[in-house]
Parts: C-alpha cells; structure tokens; sequence
C-alpha cells in the first residue's frame, strides 16, 4: 500500500504539505508502563491545519508500524494520537482531489484511509485520540477509529463538512459514528449540521453528545487526558457503549431525508448517499460500511457538483480573503472612531458590529431624541445579550457600552475616520446627508453608504471631496451575513477604497470590488431573477407553480419566501431602480406593486407552520391568461440569469466570474453544489445557449475533460 500511496503523492499531490507522525514512547505516571503518543504536525503553525494526502497517510502508516511492533512485542500498553498545538486535524488534503481524473484514481484515495485509519482500531492494546484542537472530517475519523477519545474544552470547531461540499464521511464517519452516538445524533452531525452552512460542534457539544468520553480543559488537556488513559488501562475506569436498534436507525433516516430534502431537494447527491450508508449501518459491519464509504467517495469525486462545491470551498477561504482588484493595503488609514447617520434597526446593526469589530467610539445620530435612544439602547441590549450568552464579561460588556452613543447634531463626527449612512433610500435625502456630513469632518473621513440599488457616483457628484466617498453594501442580517460588496464610485480614490476594505476585513466580511452599476451584483440578480418568477406569475401561471420551479436547483428558499424576507416594499423599489437603468430587462410588476401598496408582507400565511397562500394575496392579483410550466418557468429565469451575468462581466461590474459566484455564495446563500451560479450554468448547457460561451474554463469548477 506504501508504494501505491506514494505513486499517488507524486501523481496527485505534487506539492502536498505532509503531516508527520513522529511517535514518543514513554512510562504512564502511574507506572501502568509504557505508551506510545503519536503527534499529527504538519510543520506549519495553527493557520496552516494539518491534513491527510498519501503523503501523510504514509507517515501515520510508519508510525503505526512502529507502535504494532513494540505492542506486539509488549513494549507499550497503549497508544494516544493528538495534534500539534490547537490543531487535531481537519481531514483530507482537497487540493488533490480536484484533479482526479477517473474513478480509480478516486477509489485509491478512498481506500487509502481506510486501510491506514483502522489499524488503529486493530492494535492489541487500546488506542486513544486526544483530540486537543480543530477536527474536521477525516480527523474526526481518525479519532472515532480509536478505542477511546478524549476532547479539550476548548476545541472551537468540530465537523463532518462533507455533505456541505458534494463528499460523505468516507474514511468511517458514516459507519462508526451512528454506532457511537445514535444513528439521530450522527444524522444531526453528518447531515443537518453540514447542510446548516457547515455548522460546528464546540468541544462540550461534542462531549454532549458521546463523540468523546472525556472532556478536561485546555491548560492541561495532555496530561489530563494521559492520566485518563491510563486509569483506563488499569481497569479503573469504564466506558459504556450503548447499542442501537433497527427502528432508532429508521426513524433517523427518515428524519435525515426530511433535513436533505428541504435544504437541497434533490439536486446534490452527497447527503442522500450519507443516509444511505447510515441506513445499512443498523445491521452492516465496519467493513461492510467502508467498502460502502469507498464507493460512494469514488463516485462523487467524480461528479460535477462535487467539483462545483470545492469551487466555492476555495473561492470562500482564498479568494474572499484576497480581494480581486482591491487596492494597496499599505494606503489604509486608520479608523479610531465611526460616525452613523440614522439611528434605525439596519444602523443600530451597523454600530452593533463596528464597536464589536472595531472597539473603537461609534456615534449614532438621528432626527429626534427618541430615535437615537431607541437605537443607542438596541446596541446596549444586544451588548447584554452577548454577556448573557458568555461571549462577553462584565468588563467587556461594560467598556463596549461606553464606546456606543448618540447625538441630535452631526457635529459629534467632527473627528470621526469614517461615517456610514443607513437612510432612507431616496438620493436627495442622502445626498443632503452627505452634505451636512462633509460639513463637519475632516477633509480625509471616508464617507461610507449602505445604499442597495442607488448609484454611489451620483451620491457623491455634489460634494466638495467625491474622492472619499464608498459604497459599503452589508446584507440582512448583518451580524449574519459575510459578504461586503465595497463600491467604487467613478471618483473613489485609493486611498478611501484601502480604508473600506481594511475596515471590511475587521468587520471579519468577505469584500468584494464591484464598479458602480445599479444594484451592484447580488440585488441585480435576485431581482433578474425573482422578476423572470414573478413575469411568469403576472402573465397566469399559478404562484405556487412558478414558487416551486427552482427545486431542482437546491436553493436555500423559494422565490418568493426570498420575497418576504427582502420585503416586497424593498423589492419593488430596487425593481423600479433597474427598470429605470435596463427597462428591456426589467419589468416593474403590477402585481407586486399591488401587494406593496396593500401593506402586505409576505405572499404566504405561516399560521400552521406550513406556508399557505394568503387569501388577500389571491384577491389582489389579476393574473394573466398565458400560465407556464414549472419547466418553463425555470429555463426562463436561468436563462434570464445567464444574459445578466454575460452583460454583467462585459460592463466590468466584477473582475470576473468567480466575483459573482462569491457574492452569490456569500451574500445569497446559494448552495455549495451550485457553486456559486455560473458553474451550474455551465454544466446545464445555459451559459452557452443564451451567451455563446461558457463563463468558466472546463475543470475550474467541474470535471475536467
């Protein structure tokens, strides 16, 4: 296996960062006698994890050739794997898989775990993970391929992200875990948690739920947990499994297939694979369930979406951290103090996260005195809130509370570094804003605007320093939500654009560079898009047909509970603001407009927990007599989608199309399978139908041919 492992390394993984395994024996402090601690380090610091390709496999390989023999020769009593400082590790190493060009090439690296993993659960004396940092995925298995596990307090993050990007657990996650917590927890863990946006399990979680039998705390987590080995050894502690029966594992797939179906409706295989393996697991041995795990790794590496979603993995922790086009960080000038124009629920979310991030003096102004008390006392509570949690103590929930006020009088900016406004969505009213902002502050205050669809450069024509002014397009909810789409305007200076992407990143958002064009990338889109479904709808076709016409897609909701979640208010008025920019391409529906003016909310009534046309809805609509397939429906809005992207690049709005899969990513959480937008496409033929071309090369987010 050695040598069919390191024909792979130099094949697949050319400049693999190996993980080594060097191995320390030495006595038990109890004098129980000898063990043998295996340490994952790649080398690197925390910042650079450790992984498995064949090459690190290899050198765990060695090193379990050397603890097999001394257990053999009854030189050691047992055998602990931990990691390097604050790093397990977090699984496979993806940056060969994504050159795998066939089937084989892909069962190689599936059995190549497998075979290295559980000879730690065949050593003749127990095995021990101690696991003292970050595990994710192929870490995990290591560790549920031990005998026993013990987890630091203070391990951030936990996972099996699998799922999340187009794979399953196939080094044992899908075969051990449900026979180590329940098949409903590993359906939690494996399933739902992924397709949560990746969720994490914190050490005590992960303790919670019996994926460790030990927790003790980071300051000394090695020798707590070398000390719980040994009593282990010694027969003075026992661990107790529990078993599980045929209906516990039903009754969890069923659930499972439930989470699946409506976080991805079919469209991406990888979780329904996971389900079926876990499926077998209720009367399947191990090795029955790794020769399952082997397969199904084999067949999804080589699957589109899978590529797809690696795509949106890199773009997501590469690009996103490395701006296209942003300027030279060095011009960046310091922010020791933000201004906030308004004093609403969208500002009050603005001040929330500048004096979080920042830590520096945010002040909020407004018209009236109740208005900036209403919005000074939504920071405060949600500072509360925070403390309540543990996320803060006094100290800190105090000292932020004194950093947040506010002002009647726009003179408190006077020495601020940069003021953001949160008005009303009307270009006089912000650019009198502006102007009674850049009355007051110095000549070198970036001026920052939160509008959606408005054009920037037009907001800044009539100031003395348009050169100072940005956009700075958070989403909803801001606390939530990781993109930032940094605008320029036709006079932003480099300078003023270095600030907002160093002020950006400290708000720890993903910024994206976008030209100023009405409504920038992701509200461009949605509304394209959403207007294509809501066409379809005005010309007769039943509502819930052109709702349901995305499925296949997996998308994260319907159009139209995106609908309500935007506001059809907010909507409207950014369809009126492309209509007014493209009127070929954007339509201002008299349907929506109706339901604007009606005072309605949502589309659905949510009385039942299950979404229900509203009556009034259906009396307000006059649709036409021309009604459309769901099929229809969807090639009309892909197709839409497609022309806008293509017109999009061509106008420079973005660098290229990875930009607008990240914002798609980021700011609309569409799914990782999709990888973004352009590369589903690509794949389905779209791209090339309705532009001519594809947006992205063959292989960059899909197989290569």
């Amino acid at each position: 296996m050695t040598q069919d492992l390191t024909a792979l390394a130099a094949d697949l993984f050319p400049d693999e960062v190996v993980t080594n395994a060097p191995v320390q024996v030495f006595d038990l402090p109890g004098g129980s006698g000898r063990f043998a601690l295996i340490t994952l380090d790649n080398g690197f610091d925390h910042t650079k994890p450790n992984t498995f390709g064949p090459g690190g496999l290899v050198r765990l390989g060695a090193a379990l050739d050397q603890v097999e023999a001394a257990a053999a020769n009854g030189e050691i009593v047992g055998v602990g794997v931990t990691g390097k400082p604050f790093i397990f590790a977090v699984g496979a190493d993806l940056k060969g898989v994504e050159v795998v060009r066939n089937r084989e090439q892909a069962l190689a690296i599936a059995r190549a775990g497998h075979d290295t993993f559980k000879r730690l659960s065949a050593l003749p004396v127990p095995s021990f993970a101690f696991v003292n940092g970050a595990a994710m995925g192929g870490g995990v298995e290591v560790a549920l391929a031990c005998t026993y596990r013990t987890i630091s307090s203070g391990v951030p993050a936990l996972a099996f992200p699998e799922c999340f990007l187009g794979l399953v657990p196939g080094w044992g996650g899908c075969t051990l875990l449900p026979k180590l917590i329940g098949p409903d927890a590993a359906v939690t863990v494996i399933i739902e948690n992924a397709l949560s946006q990746n969720r994490m399990l914190k050490g005590p979680k992960a303790y919670e739920l019996g994926i460790a039998d030990a927790m003790f705390e980071p300051v000394d987590f090695l020798e707590q947990s070398i000390a719980w080995a040994e009593q282990v050894i010694a027969g003075e502690t026992a661990v107790e499994r529990k078993t599980y029966s045929a209906e516990d594992y039903a009754a969890a797939v069923a659930r499972g297939r439930q989470v699946a179906d409506s976080k991805v409706h079919g469209a991406a295989p990888a979780p329904y694979r996971a389900l079926d393996i876990i499926e077998r697991m209720a009367t399947g041995s191990d090795d029955e369930g790794f020769a399952l795990e082997d397969a199904a790794l084999a067949d999804l590496i080589m699957t589109d979406e899978l590529r797809a979603g690696l795509y949106a993995f890199n773009l997501n922790q590469k690009r996103a951290k490395k701006p296209f086009g942003a300027p030279d960080k060095a011009l960046a000038r310091p922010v020791t103090k933000v201004g906030v124009v308004g004093a609403g629920l969208m500002a009050s979310q603005f001040a929330l996260l500048f004096v979080q991030r920042l830590q520096v003096p945010v002040v909020m102004t407004d018209i009236d005195q109740a208005r900036v008390d209403k919005g000074v006392g939504y920071v405060h509570e949600q500072i509360g809130l925070l403390q309540l949690k543990g996320r803060l103590d006094q100290d800190q929930a105090n000292r932020l509370k004194a950093l947040v006020s506010g002002s009647l009088t726009k003179d408190a900016f006077a020495d601020a570094d940069l003021v953001i406004e949160a008005v009303f969505e009307e270009m006089s009213v912000k650019q009198q804003v502006f102007a009674e902002v850049e009355a007051v502050v110095r000549e070198d205050c970036v001026l920052a605007t939160n509008t959606s669809s408005l054009s920037v450069t037009e907001m800044a024509s009539k100031l003395r320093h348009p050169e100072r002014v940005v956009g700075f397009h958070f989403f909803n909810p801001v606390a939530v939500l990781p993109l930032l789409e940094i605008v320029r305007a036709e006079q932003t200076d480099d300078a003023s654009l270095a600030t907002a992407f160093a002020v950006g990143k400290t708000l720890r958002k993903s910024c994206v560079l976008v030209k100023d064009a009405p409504a920038f990338v992701v509200n461009r889109l949605l509304t394209r898009f959403l207007g294509e479904v809501t066409a379809a709808v005005d010309e007769g076709t039943p509502i819930e047909v052109a709702d349901r016409a995305l499925e296949p897609l997996g998308l994260p909701m319907s159009p139209f509970v995106l609908l309500e979640l935007v506001g059809p208010a907010v909507a409207l008025h950014v369809a009126e603001t492309l209509h007014a920019a493209f009127p070929d391409r954007y339509a201002v529906s008299p349907n929506l407009a109706k339901l604007v003016e009606a005072g309605k909310k949502a589309i659905y009534r949510w009385d039942t927990g299950v979404p229900v046309i509203d009556p009034e809805v259906l009396e307000l609509f006059q649709p036409g007599d021309a009604p459309s397939s769901e099929e229809q429906v969807r090639d009309r809005a892909l197709a839409a989608m497609a022309q806008e992207i293509d017109l999009m690049l061509t106008e420079g709005v973005v660098g290229e199309a990875q930009d607008i899969d990240l914002c798609m990513l980021l700011g609309a959480g569409w799914p990782f399978h999709l990888g973004g937008i352009t590369p589903y496409l690509d794949r389905t033929g779209v791209s090339e139908k309705v532009a001519g071309h594809r947006f992205l090369a063959p292989g960059v987010a899909s197989l290569p041919e």
